[in-house]
């Protein structure tokens, strides 16, 4: 037998239904698992669903709000012919770069649409959730690091931790409410904001706010922060 055989006891049918029964069960958890939190500030399973259809479908959708120029260097390869043998000796110039900046609808605009809501429905929470979304800022902004040609990276975990941490400490009668707020505000101020001037310097023609993926760090850190209270 040859040792590049490699034998299969089910057929390719079997491993792509089993894939698929995989992912159906982690899609399964995380709606479970979202639908819980979103239950803790006051939703309903109907509205929970609408509120996941829409950040599902708003995050291909990102809104242009501005554009920032930057002088970045740029490497040019040259090669140079001495004695019948090349030599590749690398050129820098500058020039100016041009970024795109988008407000991400599913991972931006609706989370903190929802945030709006529930400070309109419990006032009494509003100045708790002001103060936790103020610490959520400053220590989300002081871990967050550009990254070149990826984007402002933040550990997944500080932010909802902070957040989650700040309304417990806080006096209010909806930690819930505090620590969603919180951690999307918190997040969006301190991870994206307040990085703008770093965008054009990491050589992305777009950068989305909000728009990492389907359920951006904004969207999840408040999750993450209603389930840890």
């Amino acid at each position: 037998m040859s040792r590049r055989t490699i034998y299969f006891p089910h057929s390719y049918g079997v491993f792509a239904l089993l894939f698929l029964i995989l992912v159906l069960i982690i899609g399964l958890i995380f709606f479970g698992v979202v639908g819980i939190a979103f239950r803790q500030v006051g939703f309903s399973l109907q509205t929970t669903v609408l509120i996941l259809v829409a950040t599902f479908v708003g995050s291909s959708i990102n809104i242009p709000l501005l554009k920032l120029k930057a002088v970045i260097p740029i490497v040019k390869e040259e090669y140079v012919s001495f004695f019948g043998i090349a030599f590749r000796v690398p050129q820098v110039e500058y020039g100016e770069f041009t970024t795109l900046v988008a407000m991400n609808v599913g991972g931006a605009i609706i989370p903190t649409v929802v945030s709006a809501y529930l400070l309109w429905k419990m006032p009494s929470a509003a100045l708790y959730a002001l103060i936790g979304t103020v610490v959520v800022a400053v220590v989300t902004h002081a871990v967050a690091r550009p990254v070149k040609g990826l984007g402002i990276v933040t550990p997944a975990f500080v932010p909802p931790l902070a957040a989650a941490l700040s309304a417990y400490l806080l006096p209010s009668n909806a930690p819930a409410v505090v620590a969603y707020v919180s951690g999307v505000l918190g997040t969006l101020f301190g991870a994206d904001i307040a990085n703008l001037h770093k965008i054009p310097k990491l050589g992305a023609r777009i950068a989305s706010i909000g728009g990492a993926g389907t359920f951006d760090g904004v969207f999840l850190s408040g999750i993450i922060a209603v389930l840890l209270v």
